[in-house]
């Protein structure tokens, strides 16, 4: 079978290394497919954030079949679209643009991403009670999804708790029935201990930001961790957990996920997600995570 070319961008700031490029041109070479991904850094070209409608009429008028759409870009990108789908619309980010002959259409594969790898990493995870740590973009994608998945209590924890605040209403205004909350850093001490899992979407624990979200100390056998970074893989907040007895999610299940849904929205493949998740970990230099996500160390 032949397919025609596909040319797709990632575009953000400091984009020149991520993984997603190589990523989605593996798995298109398993499936005969001609795919030129690359990326489009706005630090790298002097581009101003505020300037993504701009770089959607390049893209456009340069052949672009797709763009994937990063930080800090998610939100300063939709009205600069034709049309958001409604997952994107609920969120109020989107992270994939397709061109749709003269139409630009906007999708979220964050929050459906993080949805399906948390089912992936954490099966039957209680969700009676799960904080949120961060409630910048990630956390906004991955509150909305812990909702999907069925949290009945989700507490919202950010430096700035305006922010959180903010989260938290626009949240519980899509799902009345569910107990959404804000909350400070300071007040984990009496959170974490009464709550099923916790899900952490902040920097801390990338490379350029070592260290834990919160003490350790907090960390107890009947708690579930979940943390969305994923370079490093094995965080020192992951780690942490597995030494306390919880058990783990890496932020790898919805790095592949959200890769895999955009990969399908570009060229109408079904992507095989196992594949994808070996080629991924290899990229990263890391195993499959079935131990991980047993707890076990």
């Amino acid at each position: 079978m032949t397919h025609r070319p596909y040319l797709v961008g990632l575009v953000g700031a400091g984009v020149g290394p991520s993984l997603t490029p190589a990523l989605h041109m593996a798995e298109a070479r398993y499936h005969d497919l001609e795919y030129l991904y690359r990326t489009i850094d706005l630090s790298e070209h002097g581009i101003a954030p505020h300037r993504i409608g701009e770089v959607i009429d390049w893209a456009r008028t340069l052949g672009y079949d797709a763009l994937n759409i990063t930080h800090p870009c998610k939100r300063l990108v939709i009205e600069h679209l034709d049309d958001i789908d409604n997952v994107a619309d609920e969120v109020g980010a989107v992270n994939t643009v397709i061109f749709d002959g003269t139409r630009t259409v906007g999708y979220n594969t964050d929050t459906t991403g993080f949805a399906l790898g948390f089912r992936d990493g954490l099966p039957d995870a209680a969700t009676g009670h799960v904080v949120l740590i961060g409630a910048g973009g990630a956390g906004a994608a991955v509150g909305d999804a812990l909702l999907r998945v069925g949290a009945d209590h989700l507490t919202v924890v950010d430096v700035d708790v305006d922010r959180a605040s903010a989260l938290a209403h626009e949240l519980a205004a899509r799902r009345p029935a569910t107990r959404v909350e804000a909350s400070s850093p300071e007040k984990l001490t009496v959170l974490l201990p009464n709550s099923d899992g916790v899900v952490h979407c902040t920097p801390t624990g990338m490379a350029e930001h070592p260290g834990l979200p919160f003490a350790a100390e907090l960390l107890h056998p009947g708690l579930w961790v979940a943390d969305i970074v994923y370079r490093p893989l094995d965080t020192a907040l992951l780690k942490a957990a597995r030494r306390a007895g919880c058990r783990t999610c890496d932020g790898g299940h919805m790095a592949v996920y959200q890769a895999t849904e955009a990969f399908e929205l570009i060229t109408g493949v079904t992507p095989d997600t196992q594949r994808m998740s070996r080629h991924f970990r290899n990229l990263v230099g890391s195993p499959t995570p079935d131990r991980e996500a047993k707890g076990e160390s």
